[in-house]
């Protein structure tokens, strides 16, 4: 790394080494580690929070982009989970607007009672052990109906729908004319998933200030490698600098990672048996004006699940579930996207598609538990908290959990931790309302007064963009842009000040932290060096990047981009994999 990138980089690690000590360690900055850092900050507890990699860039980074109940874990027997996944839906939608919104989901149905034998045989003697089976109507009637009484005291999204072949195709006329009935009931989207992650944590971050020694903490690039005494090593993965931190108690929620983590604090465990989840992003505007806005979640011919999903103008198409070792990188693989190809015309038969019209393509391990013969569909999605000790020092491990559930999944583990200080919660989180979401118009006409209230007279269209990027964030985003702001002429939409401005403001240490996680840039495609280029040429003053610097973190962005994500630069479809 650049000694120019050095100084600035190593404050928030500054922070840790100086005063080494808190009531609470979490290891693990995805989403459930950092809501459980915003709930402990939130009761006054000293707590710190670091992560090896950026926030929010592993298994939190490759998630559908849902926020739902998640009707077909009934199939599992997961009452009290979908019950809560689903109360927890409501809160988001209530809770965090600028982000979360109700999405429209249709489910295509081939048949009538297909499952209904099968399906309680699976639940109550084979345990997710054998091949699913395909579901229907009847069978998805019940669930929906389930799925409504769930929800209800929510009052957040509509009941579900059913309707004919004739009625179906009338609203849908692209949908596979095999079609028997369709179910159309409500989630919710989350359009940005990794921006509401970095919301929960700076509202934990500000719970947890004092003017001059900040309790609650966060570093990324910052890894957990070793334990002796009573201190966990730490280590700076920028500079390869270590320094022990002392807390007694030691939250371990690094997802698929959890097992790994637990080894290098010295105490092996084998709780997890992830799966991995991949994804494509289409730029397709027969398919996407082919799903008339609703997000079409149904099941392959194998009996697994699968989504085509509006979004940002894309199509995203997903997902898979394959055992994988989370020792090992991952990336969408050719035989995942041939899987993907083969289930689209089941939907739509009338539209074709191929490669060239992937413009991005992520993957993730589940932090799901070991599961063994289980098929890895019919894996529980609900979470668990594994005790142990590490000397006099107690810890805490997680073992599972989804995105929709995280604020009530923090609850618990906050919970436990006080129950471990011997503190009590003084304050409750479940009608919190998450950063850019206070305040957030709700209607046309609170959207115009809070636009013209905070334009410091920009242009009309910027400020529609920054506020549906931000939330009430996009404020400072605004108070910080010069009367006429640098558009980026390689990447249409962003300006140049509201980059840096970003960048100066949310822990943006290297060039993909801001183009894959601060921003869309990279999930809509089209990205080309001369892009990177230009984004770096406008952030680098903010963070001290000389030239040579830009050029080293293009470079590097330009490797994660084909190695993760199968991105070459300025060449459509997918990269190959090395």
């Amino acid at each position: 790394m650049s000694q120019a990138n050095t100084p600035r980089a190593r404050t928030s690690v500054a922070r840790l080494r100086d005063r080494p000590r808190a009531d609470v360690l979490i290891i693990g900055g995805g989403i459930n580690g950092i809501a459980t850092f915003r709930e402990l900050a939130l009761q006054g507890i000293d707590v710190a929070l670091v992560e090896r990699r950026d926030f929010v860039s592993g298994a939190s980074s490759a998630s559908s982009h849902m926020v739902h109940g998640g009707i077909r874990y009934l199939e599992n027997g997961e009452f009290r989970l979908v019950r809560e996944a689903v109360q927890e839906r409501n809160r988001l939608i209530r809770n965090a607007p600028h982000y979360v919104v109700p999405l429209r989901t249709t489910i295509p149905i081939f048949s009538t009672f297909s499952g209904v034998l099968t399906a309680p045989f699976r639940l109550l003697v084979s345990h997710g052990r054998g091949k699913p089976r395909e579901r229907g109507a009847l069978l998805i009637k019940i669930g929906l109906v389930l799925y409504d009484t769930f929800s209800r005291g929510g009052g957040r999204v509509p009941r579900h729908r059913f309707h004919g072949r004739t009625r179906s195709l009338r609203a849908l006329p692209r949908l596979n004319p095999a079609i028997k009935y369709t179910a159309t009931y409500y989630d919710a989207a989350m359009h940005d998933p990794e921006r509401l992650a970095l919301d929960v944590m700076y509202d934990g971050v500000s719970a947890g200030a004092t003017e001059h020694d900040p309790q609650a903490r966060t570093a990324n690039y910052v890894a957990a490698v070793g334990f002796h005494g009573d201190a966990v090593t730490l280590q700076d993965q920028e500079t390869g600098e270590e320094f022990d931190f002392t807390a007694p108690v030691v939250i371990n929620t690094s997802g698929p990672w959890t097992d790994l983590t637990n080894a290098a604090l010295g105490s092996p465990t084998s709780f997890l048996g992830g799966t991995k989840g991949s994804h494509i992003v289409l730029d397709h505007p027969e398919l996407l004006n082919a799903t008339a806005g609703r997000e079409m979640f149904f099941e392959h011919s194998d009996g697994r699940i699968a989504l085509i999903y509006p979004l940002k103008d894309r199509v995203m198409v997903g997902t898979t579930d394959i055992n994988a070792d989370p020792s090992q990188p991952t990336a969408c693989t050719d035989a995942e996207v041939d899987y993907f190809f083969d289930l689209i015309p089941q939907v739509f038969p009338s539209i074709s598609v191929d490669r060239s019209q992937i413009v991005y393509s992520f993957s993730g391990i589940r932090p799901l538990p070991r599961h063994d013969d289980t098929v890895p569909g019919f894996v529980s999605r609900d979470y668990r908290i594994e005790h142990g000790r590490l000397g006099q020092v107690r810890t805490l491990s997680l073992v599972g959990g989804k995105w929709t559930t995280f604020r009530a999944l923090a609850e618990h583990l906050g919970d436990t931790a006080l129950e471990l200080l011997g503190a009590e919660r003084t304050v409750s989180t479940r009608t919190t309302v998450i950063g850019g979401g206070a305040g957030f118009p709700r209607d046309r006409g609170a959207r115009r007064i809070w636009m013209a209230r905070n334009a410091h007279g920009q242009d009309h269209e910027l400020v529609s963009r920054l506020l549906d990027r931000y939330g009430t964030k996009a404020a400072d985003v605004l108070a910080s842009l010069p009367k006429s702001p640098r558009e980026l002429t390689s990447v249409p939409g962003y300006v140049a000040e509201e980059l840096a401005f970003v960048a100066a403001n949310e822990d943006v240490h290297h060039l993909d932290d801001l183009v894959l996680r601060r921003t869309s840039i990279a999930f809509v495609g089209g990205v080309t060096r001369e892009a990177l280029e230009e984004i770096a040429s406008a952030v680098g003053p903010a963070l001290g990047w000389n030239a040579e610097t830009q050029r080293a973190e293009v470079d590097r962005l330009a490797e994660i981009l084909r190695a993760s994500h199968r991105v070459e630069l300025g060449s459509p479809g997918l990269a190959p994999i090395l």
